[in-house]
């Protein structure tokens, strides 16, 4: 989706123009739409038991699996979809509108198998070679610490608000290793087999109780060097396995596309449910007010991140494109938190009761927008002030 043209050479090259191509342009639908209307429904009807249990339903988990998010990314020689950002984002969005954790685990399944897709082709083997379903939970915070050996690495560290942990296949984790000589240390990714690790369940949150984020627990394990890869490879898009496109993205073009989609789709649903809980009451001004007003704002944040979607498949990697990206994640994040904030506000007392979803997408939005990723200050002011200012002295 196009942004708004402001008329000017400048805005364009700076990103301010849109993209000027649809999102979707030139790109095959694998299927990942359809699928997830399913799973919105089914993640909708257990969403109160998995919010109570802290826990995913393993139908649900099994649906999403067999949806085909985490082989979104996955190359077609091991069966994966190739598929593209936009078409991601939107499914994400609609599992959103059921459950935002399920939303929240599907879109960081994908993910976290494009981040895997910098292993050496061996690693892709041992990932993908019995299948593309293969769920991969990451930790992108380089808190371990390891060092090298014969062969690989050994790795030690704990690795909080790793989501979707419970059900994962392998983990994707950063540690610091040292660098050469004087150097400064440098950062890899070691990606680790479920039973190399433990977990401990430390995920108390008020929001997003579902998505299982605990702490990942790794005691001088020996990962080989075909598990890991230089984070740096990541962080530039530089991917020397792969050719697929997607799997050659700079990290800060993302923008948070990652985890502010899941808040959109929390956000429709909480409008649907604010709506719901008006329908057959007294008409009243003020409440319908509120609930226009904020329907206004979730469009507006929907149009926002599917422009960062087709920022990625057209493959716009200037630095004020990248940058809009990070700024329009978190000016959606914004958004969506005033707009759950009107909602409230418009069912009154009994949008608050525990048997209402209101309170829960209320309670989720809350959760997800405080992620460090949606965050203006970590995330967009340095870099969209220098486009719209110019870099600092």
């Amino acid at each position: 989706m196009s942004g708004i043209p402001n008329g000017t050479d400048h805005g364009r090259a700076a990103g301010h123009g849109g993209t000027g191509l649809g999102p979707t342009a030139g790109r095959a639908d694998t299927g990942l739409g359809q699928a997830a209307e399913k799973v919105r429904i089914l993640a909708g009807e257990h969403a109160a038991d998995a919010d109570a249990d802290r826990a995913m339903n393993r139908e649900v988990v099994d649906a999403l699996r067999e949806a085909g998010f985490a082989r979104h990314f996955v190359a077609s020689r091991w069966g994966g979809s190739e598929g593209s950002f936009a078409e991601l984002t939107s499914a994400v969005m609609t599992v959103g509108e059921g459950c935002a954790a399920t939303a929240w685990c599907a879109s960081l399944s994908a993910y976290s198998a494009r981040f895997a897709a910098h292993l050496p082709e061996e690693g892709h083997r041992a990932l993908w070679g019995d299948s593309p379903d293969t769920v991969v939970a990451t930790a992108l915070m380089p808190v371990g610490r390891a060092r090298r050996t014969d062969g690989g690495w050994r790795l030690t560290g704990q690795w909080a608000y790793v989501s979707g942990i419970d059900f994962a296949d392998w983990t994707l984790v950063c540690a610091v290793v040292p660098g050469a000589g004087e150097g400064p240390p440098k950062m890899r990714f070691f990606a680790l087999p479920r039973g190399t690790y433990t977990v401990r369940e430390t995920w108390d949150s008020v929001g997003m109780r579902a998505t299982g984020s605990h702490t990942v627990v790794v005691d001088d394990v020996l990962v080989p060097d075909h598990l890991s890869f230089d984070r740096a490879d990541m962080l530039s898009g530089r991917n020397a396995v792969s050719g697929l496109p997607a799997h050659n993205v700079p990290f800060q073009a993302v923008g948070g596309l990652t985890f502010i989609a899941p808040v959109v789709g929390a956000a429709t649903g909480a409008l649907s449910a604010a709506a719901a809980a008006l329908t057959g009451r007294k008409r009243n001004q003020t409440g319908e007010l509120k609930l226009v007003r904020a329907s206004g704002r979730i469009d507006a944040a929907r149009h926002l991140v599917m422009e960062n979607a087709a920022v990625l498949d057209e493959r716009l990697f200037t630095p004020g494109h990248m940058a809009r990206n990070e700024r329009n994640a978190t000016f959606a994040a914004e958004l969506l938190q005033e707009a759950v904030g009107l909602l409230v506000g418009a069912a009154g007392t009994g949008g608050l009761g525990e048997g209402h979803a209101l309170q829960r997408f209320w309670r989720d939005v809350t959760s997800a927008t405080s992620h460090v990723a949606l965050q203006y200050d970590t995330a967009a002011r340095k870099n969209y002030s220098a486009v719209l200012l110019g870099p600092e002295d």
